[in-house]
């Protein structure tokens, strides 16, 4: 019998968000995967349909309308830019790229499921470094768990799935003090819910450092989870070293459609996520008068930890037609859906017995 490389048999599974099981009377809703529940906007739906009608044509390999309006919204060169399906692709492309055997990748644990396992795919070593009580990069931490063997760090913000925020002064104080050598990826999947008053400013901090990558997704406020379109923003050296290592033809002529358009329709689309983040407000409030506490949260999601009582919530929230995201013995991710899923969770909390 062949067998994969020894790495391959360790690397964890991906466990997805489950959808809702029917509950007699009761419409469910799906919070398990931070989508967002609104359904495509009436033009790039449009858009996308007339790329469908070209689907016996290879999609354009170099995403040339795709890099030029993201250049043209960044102010970078298109040179700087990589696309994937979905900004894990990018992950997965980049350990692929700068890592392998007796290399480390420093990131934030609990976070992001998908790091373990392109780590390790890669043949590195992860070095998890807990987050603090309330669910924050501990960066003071992750600095020191740089080495000689560090190739990459990984900043997840917000933080997947606990929720919180980095600022941009703590981590433009961190970047300066990593060597040069060292990537310094900075995954912002969520980054059009952040309100707070010291936001990253991603182009910034990679004018000013190389090493610095962002990450970036069309999944979730742009509402194309489906489609897999992502992208990174890098230095050319290293967004070039991304799209040497992707697979031909990765992101389809229809994913790249969409993303153009949803790039022109972004007014009426962020008037969309407002209203998530005035949702994610109410649920918050209603979590809150329950006598729960979630951590700051600054994506389309909040965080329960629960620990033990982690079974107990998600088996309570499917039988009220919930589904959410238990990740086992560590806590709870409930997505932010419509304001019929919210208050069918504030009433659930408001039965059960929050965390001492």
């Amino acid at each position: 019998m062949v067998e994969p490389l020894p790495h391959v048999r360790e690397i964890p599974p991906y466990v997805p968000g489950k959808p809702p099981t029917a509950q007699p009377g009761l419409t469910t809703y799906k919070l398990s995967s931070n989508e967002n529940p609104y359904p495509p906007l009436a033009g790039v739906l449009a858009t996308t349909e007339q790329a469908v009608a070209a689907m016996n044509r290879y999609p354009d390999m170099g995403c040339a309308a795709l890099y030029d309006a993201l250049a043209t919204k960044l102010g970078v060169g298109t040179d700087q830019l990589a696309a994937g399906t979905g900004s894990v692709a990018l992950i997965y492309h980049l350990l692929t790229a700068y890592c392998g055997p007796g290399d480390e990748v420093v990131h934030a644990w609990r976070s992001f499921e998908a790091y373990p396992i392109a780590v390790t795919a890669s043949g590195a070593t992860g070095v998890r470094v807990p987050v603090t009580a309330d669910g924050r990069h501990d960066l003071a931490a992750m600095a020191d768990a740089i080495t000689a063997r560090t190739r990459v760090v990984l900043l997840c913000t917000p933080n997947n799935p606990t929720g919180p925020a980095l600022g941009h002064a703590e981590v433009a104080t961190f970047v300066a003090g990593v060597p040069e050598d060292v990537l310094v990826v900075i995954d912002e999947a969520y980054l059009e819910f952040v309100r707070m008053a010291d936001p990253v400013d991603g182009p910034a901090l990679l004018r000013a450092h190389p090493n610095v990558v962002l990450l970036r997704t069309f999944s979730k406020a742009y509402g194309l989870a489906g489609l897999r379109v992502g992208y990174a923003v890098a230095s050319a050296d290293v967004a070039g070293a991304l799209r040497a290592v992707a697979l031909p033809f990765g992101v389809s002529s229809v994913a790249q459609a969409a993303a153009v358009a949803s790039l022109a329709s972004e007014d009426e689309l962020f008037a969309r996520v407002e209203s998530l983040v005035a949702e994610r407000d109410r649920l918050v409030a209603g979590i809150t008068a329950a006598g729960w506490w979630v951590p700051e949260p600054q994506g389309n999601f909040v965080w329960f930890d629960l620990g033990e009582r982690t079974a107990e919530l998600a088996a309570a929230a499917g039988e009220a037609g919930i589904a959410v995201r238990p990740f086992a013995g560590e806590g709870v991710r409930v997505s932010v859906g419509e304001p019929e899923a919210t208050d069918r969770l504030v009433e659930l909390l408001g039965r059960l017995a929050p965390p001492a």
